[in-house]
């Protein structure tokens, strides 16, 4: 019961704490708007057109595929560390996510999404 209390306070203090730092910083933020201010920032260069610019989808399929393999990293970890301890049905459940994995890399192959031109 007493942790239970440490962590209700904990958890109350937590969020005094985030709601006044977001109101003490709305109240001494400094709000003149200038045109400079509104402009958008490159590194010291006039801005020369809009930012807003259309990306190829090449670089959102890059980006995804990464983001797969780098997840399937993620999780095979801890199962390459603890092979031993788990026993047969983990490393058959591996194999099955490795498959699905190797599936979505071979559709992505013969769909040309790793095709960069």
């Amino acid at each position: 019961m007493k942790e239970l209390v440490c962590l209700c306070i904990f958890v109350i203090l937590s969020l005094v704490f985030g709601v006044a730092m977001l109101i003490l910083g709305f109240m001494c933020q400094y709000k003149k708007d200038t045109a400079i201010k509104a402009s958008t920032y490159e590194c010291g260069v006039k801005p020369f057109s809009d930012a807003k610019i259309r990306f190829d989808i090449k670089y959102f399929n890059y980006a995804i595929m990464f983001l797969v393999f780098d997840i399937e990293t993620i999780f095979l970890y801890p199962f390459a560390v603890f092979v031993n301890a788990l026993g047969l049905f983990a490393i058959i459940e591996a194999f099955i996510f490795i498959s699905i994995l190797l599936f979505g890399l071979i559709f992505a192959i013969k769909r040309n999404f790793l095709r960069w031109v």
